[in-house]
């Protein structure tokens, strides 16, 4: 059986994968202000309690980025992306046990630790599975399941808590990531090379039509993380996702948070507004990839056109942070420009992340890609807890450094990636 097109059933399933790890990881931030007084939990200490629960999935995620990295290198990404899935969703079931913030913390460190599998096996399945001048839209239909998974995150939680409650919510969607498994390796059989369901011609397309190009992947040295750190264009990664995904994670952790703080709303209310946010990043993600992939079938070099995406980006968010500080004060009693404002934030930030993460496999191959795409999933997760400790002490008494400090990270990115990565490629 020949099946045409078979790549895009491939990064359909990952960006589909992409969809339930946001709506598992999502689920206690949406509910989180409405249940933190089944815990014992004050109305004082409730941003501390969920910024200690966030810390924990944050250090595991961290953990989890480097140690997945290499798996998806060591296994490949259809048993690596099969462990990884299987662990996130035993995990989130396991939220439905949990009786004290101690507990939740354990298994939110658990499911953090699985759930950060997903990124460098997204990364290193495109670059498996799609040609350089395609990467970047391949990486935007899996930045874009980020995306739809918030989209769809906020009302599919509130309904679930009004119909079933907090626990058998948890329980709902870990059956969602278990389900998928069997598409997956019903498909993805194997790498492009050896898969018996690729015609010739797309083959040959994956493969760049060059002999030499399809042993790369084999012959490729596996770089130590001591020797991939001697490199300009892996601290360019790690720098530019140590700044600049905090500024998604503001908005993913405390969104909620904030609708109900400064809006006053109830779960009901946070369901019908949190998605028009990432309806527009979804949007950035795929217009980000099919940008710059635009531009390589130009003749642009990938990595311009990469950073020429990403300059865009920082520009967009950028104008939408410093529009959102200086109309703050009247947001207040305007929620839909204040999401849309936000949303034009995240589609700058999806239509540049997709690129950024692209970066390694652009600049490295074969057992390498994984690793340093890791790497820079453990940079941004440094980055991101030092805001999420921020936003407690910054927010006591209003929200305007929470945005400015969103936009300060802006172009500190942009100057990582313009000027301390190189254009050298590594082989």
């Amino acid at each position: 059986m020949k099946v045409r097109g078979l790549r895009w059933y491939i990064v359909a399933l990952i960006a589909l994968a992409t969809v339930i790890n946001y709506i598992d990881r999502s689920a206690i931030n949406i509910m989180w202000p409405y249940i933190y007084k089944d815990f014992g939990i004050s109305d004082v200490d409730n941003k501390s309690a969920l910024a200690l629960i966030t810390t924990f999935f944050m250090i595991a995620y961290a953990l989890g980025q480097t140690f997945t990295g290499k798996l998806m290198d060591a296994v490949g990404t259809r048993l690596g992306m099969t462990i990884s899935i299987v662990g996130w969703s035993i995990s989130i079931a396991l939220h439905a046990f949990a009786r004290s913030l101690f507990s939740f913390n354990i298994f939110r460190f658990l499911l953090g630790f699985s759930e950060a599998g997903n990124w460098p096996g997204a990364t290193k399945s495109n670059a498996e599975w799609f040609p350089a001048k395609e990467r970047a839209i391949a990486q935007g239909i899996f930045g874009a399941g980020a995306s739809l998974g918030s989209v769809v995150s906020a009302p599919i939680i509130a309904l679930l808590y009004i119909a079933f409650g907090w626990k058998m919510t948890f329980v709902l969607i870990a059956l969602l990531g278990l389900i998928w498994i069997i598409p997956w390796l019903f498909i993805n059989k194997a790498t492009p090379d050896k898969h018996n369901w690729l015609t010739e011609e797309e083959r040959n397309y994956i493969l760049d039509k060059k002999p030499e190009t399809a042993t790369v992947v084999e012959t490729a040295p596996v770089l130590t993380w001591r020797e991939l750190l001697k490199f300009r264009n892996t601290w360019g990664i790690i720098t530019g996702r140590f700044f600049i995904d905090p500024v998604w994670w503001l908005f993913v952790t405390w969104l909620p948070t904030f609708l109900k703080e400064q809006f006053l709303f109830d779960i009901k209310q946070i369901g019908a507004f949190t998605w028009l946010p990432y309806l527009f990043a979804a949007i950035g993600s795929l217009l980000g990839g099919y940008y710059s992939s635009r531009q390589i079938k130009q003749g642009v070099a990938a990595v311009k056109a990469r950073k020429k995406a990403i300059t865009l980006g920082c520009a967009i968010m950028l104008a939408s942070l410093v529009a959102i500080v200086y109309f703050l004060g009247s947001l207040k009693e305007q929620p839909t420009l204040a999401m849309t404002l936000i949303g034009t934030t995240l589609f700058g930030f999806q239509f540049l992340i997709g690129n950024i993460q692209t970066l390694p496999s652009d600049y490295f191959h074969g057992k390498n890609v994984g690793a340093v795409a890791g790497m820079g999933g453990t940079a941004a997760v440094a980055g991101t807890l030092l805001t999420t400790w921020a936003v407690p002490i910054i927010t006591k008494t209003s929200y305007n450094s929470f945005f400015i400090l969103a936009a300060v990270l802006v172009p500190i990115t942009w100057f990582c990636i313009r000027y301390i990565s190189s254009k050298k490629l590594i082989h």
